[in-house]
């Protein structure tokens, strides 16, 4: 079989995340076939590794699920694999699982971890599981993260920060709408500072990152009649690593005015009606912090991580986004991303790796290994 059938077979096996039990036994049945390694299954984790007697223990990790999709879609199309999970990130496991059973000897001792549930809650992934259950299993001189990269090093990752603005008004009929006030147009000024936001780039080490800002969530409303009296944006923040989660926060109040401008949003209206101070309701807007992942910083100091820039020929990127090199990270470990397919389609209807950047891709990681 070619590489693209090859990651055909696993792009067809659906594998959403939380239902990896039969990839997880595909691939642990497809390891256990080299005898020269040692496999163990931690839940829907797959771990395979070589037990010689080399000082140094690289590590070569990549999820299993993918987003919703419809796995009976795959198809190939001469050099190209069209399906779910194609490029993020089954093309690359299929070239792991064929390396892994490479019983070429090798210089360094290697590590192949196949984890679950890496698309949702981070408080869910696999490879965090493996960390708190088998920390042994993960214990390596340097990692490698196969997400989709166009075949070159994507150092490091951004931190992802997402939190909840919620502004308060006071109810009111839509007839009569002076004596109250609207919380989803007064939301509206935060958006449009949102909407407004112009990315901030940061270079370290020769890798530049470009930080993100969107609005990902509105809710607000109470009735078709009704002049609504709480209204709440959720944010989403792509942090450069230069930045720790307080001072991501920090950034972000300053950047919304710490709401300044919108303090006693109702002292204006009470004034307005002339309700007298004792008859006043208080109300707050919040600032609530939902979610946070660190990022990782570029790494590429470790000279095994420089290596692999050399192999592929093109100089280092930021990469675009979070990625298990933060979990890396965490736990002491040098670690990079380096896969088969353009990031840009992964998650996409239209995504797709090709034969030649999977055989690139076998290329430059087998001679790394090597």
């Amino acid at each position: 079989m070619s590489r693209l059938e090859d990651a055909y077979a696993l792009v067809a096996m659906s594998s959403l995340s939380r239902q990896e039990a039969a990839i997880a036994a595909h691939v642990e049945a497809t390891l256990r076939s080299a005898s020269f390694l040692d496999v163990e299954r931690v839940g829907d984790n797959v771990v395979a590794r070589t037990t010689g007697s080399h000082a140094t223990r690289v590590l070569v990790a990549g999820h299993l699920d993918t987003v919703p999709g419809d796995a009976g879609d795959a198809v190939i199309v001469g050099d190209e694999l069209r399906g779910v999970g194609a490029c993020d990130m089954k093309g690359s496991l299929a070239v792991m699982l064929e390396l892994a059973r490479d019983a070429t000897p090798r210089s360094k001792e290697v590590t192949w971890v196949f984890y679950a549930r890496e698309e949702i809650s981070r408080k869910e992934s696999g490879l965090s599981e493996l960390a708190e259950l088998r920390p042994d299993l993960l214990r390596a001189d340097v990692a490698i993260l196969g997400e989709p990269t166009g075949g070159v090093v994507e150092a490091g990752c951004q931190g992802t920060l997402r939190v909840s603005v919620e502004l308060v008004g006071k109810r009111a009929h839509t007839a009569r709408p002076f004596t109250g006030l609207n919380a989803i147009h007064r939301l509206g000024v935060v958006i449009d500072r949102v909407a407004n936001y112009s990315p901030r780039t940061v270079t370290i080490d020769g890798v530049s990152y470009t930080e993100q800002l969107q609005a990902v969530a509105v809710e607000g409303g109470v009735a078709a009649n009704v002049v609504p009296d709480r209204a709440t944006l959720t944010i989403n923040y792509r942090v450069a690593p230069d930045r720790t989660k307080d001072e991501a926060v920090a950034w972000l109040r300053t950047f919304l005015g710490e709401f300044d401008d919108l303090r006693d949003p109702l002292k204006d209206t009470y004034d307005r009606l002339g309700i007298p101070e004792g008859e006043r309701t208080s109300y707050q807007d919040t600032f609530s912090v939902l979610d946070w992942a660190a990022s990782a910083p570029p790494a590429l100091n470790d000279g095994r991580l420089r290596s692999l820039v050399e192999l592929t020929g093109q100089p280092p990127q930021g990469k675009a986004g979070w990625t298990d090199v933060a979990t890396f990270h965490e736990l002491g470990v040098p670690a990079t991303n380096f896969g088969a397919g353009d990031p840009l389609l992964a998650h996409r209807s239209d995504e797709l790796v090709t034969g030649e950047e999977l055989d690139a891709y076998a290329e430059t990681l087998g001679k790394w290994l090597a």
